[in-house]
């Protein structure tokens, strides 16, 4: 596929799948938008009309029939992802499938066997590992310059209030897994180790309109979590937070401590005899991560052209969703859950 253009359609017109559809409606050297798939005929309508010109279905099925179309991007609710995956797979399409991967590590068993049945990549999208500030700090541990790893602690609040969906535990796996996955993912990737065990607290202080008809729902949680290798994780995720989007690391080692990320968005200090000291902040996860979401796809279609494995694979979003499982059983069992 080398000589031609990747043709990939886009799956699930939400805030994620339209970052994708952009970059490759224009960004993306070697791709172009083919199709997109929403099942709501608004929601399809608005992309539509901003990317003129591209096929619009709104039964993702007849996308992933359609022979000009070599890729999809999976951007649904989590509770669709093994189906349209599979489906894709089955048809020879390449996938890059959004975080969370699957509701559980079986789905994403599935997924995994159907795309290396079928010989197609299989990218999961936890965009921070192509994000330049995260490449810049994991090459800098690699190097040894604060020692070998003891703990990473990885933080994401949302300011967002969750959709009515994502109340239901049953149909998002809570904040755990829609806020969380990449801070799973970020201590996979730091400390070079799969999770061994897992502790997680969690409740309700943000969201009191979910309190009557999901009382299993948490919008703060904190996991604490250890490694086969013996080093250590913190985990601190939180949603309706309001005040911006805040995602921070901090990597301690033997011999010095790896910060990335800082509440203040743009570096902007505003001091004046009113409001004392004044700094923007991130107001939303699509401008702090924009220029990630744009090399994921970029590699994404490397991958496919190239005939490379993915930088992010099915395994590695299998087992975020196996810590995510372990985590909320954490929650309801009010005790620390061990891996297999």
């Amino acid at each position: 596929m080398a000589d031609r253009s990747v043709s990939v359609a886009v799956i699930g017109t939400g805030r994620a799948g339209l970052i994708h559809a952009r970059n490759f409606a224009s960004r993306v050297p070697g791709a172009c938008l083919a199709a997109l798939a929403d099942p709501s005929e608004q929601a399809l309508a608005g992309a539509s009309q901003e990317l003129a010109g591209v096929s619009a279905y709104l039964d993702p099925a007849e996308v992933i029939a359609d022979p000009a179309v070599d890729a999809v991007v999976v951007a649904t609710p989590t509770v669709f992802h093994e189906g349209i995956v599979v489906a894709a797979a089955n048809a020879g399409k390449h996938v890059l499938c959004e975080k969370p991967m699957a509701m559980s590590a079986d789905e994403c068993e599935r997924m995994i066997a159907a795309a290396r049945a079928a010989g197609v990549k299989l990218q999961v999208g936890f965009m921070r590992r192509y994000g330049p500030n995260f490449a810049a700090a994991k090459q800098a541990v690699e190097r040894g310059e604060i020692g070998d790893v003891v703990c990473v602690r990885s933080l994401t609040h949302g300011p967002s209030i969750p959709k009515p969906w994502q109340y239901d535990i049953s149909k998002s796996n809570g904040p755990l897994a829609e806020v969380n996955s990449h801070d799973i993912d970020t201590l996979r990737w730091f400390t070079g180790s799969e999770f061994r065990e897992v502790y997680a607290m969690a409740g309700n202080y943000r969201c009191p309109e979910a309190m009557a008809d999901f009382p299993d729902f948490y919008d703060n949680v904190v996991m604490l979590a250890s490694f086969e290798n013996g080093m250590q994780g913190v985990i601190d995720g939180a949603v309706s937070v309001r005040y911006g989007y805040d995602a921070r690391l901090e990597v301690l080692g033997t011999r010095g401590v790896l910060l990335l990320g800082e509440l203040k968005g743009d570096g902007v200090i505003v001091c004046n005899d009113k409001a004392g000291e004044a700094r923007r902040i991130s107001s939303s996860w699509r401008d702090l991560f924009k220029h990630a979401y744009l090399a994921e796809d970029e590699s994404f279609v490397e991958c496919i052209r190239e005939d490379k494995e993915p930088r992010v694979t099915g395994l590695d979003g299998k087992m975020a969703v196996a810590v995510v499982e372990a985590g909320n059983r954490s929650i309801r069992e009010g005790k620390p859950i061990t891996l297999c």
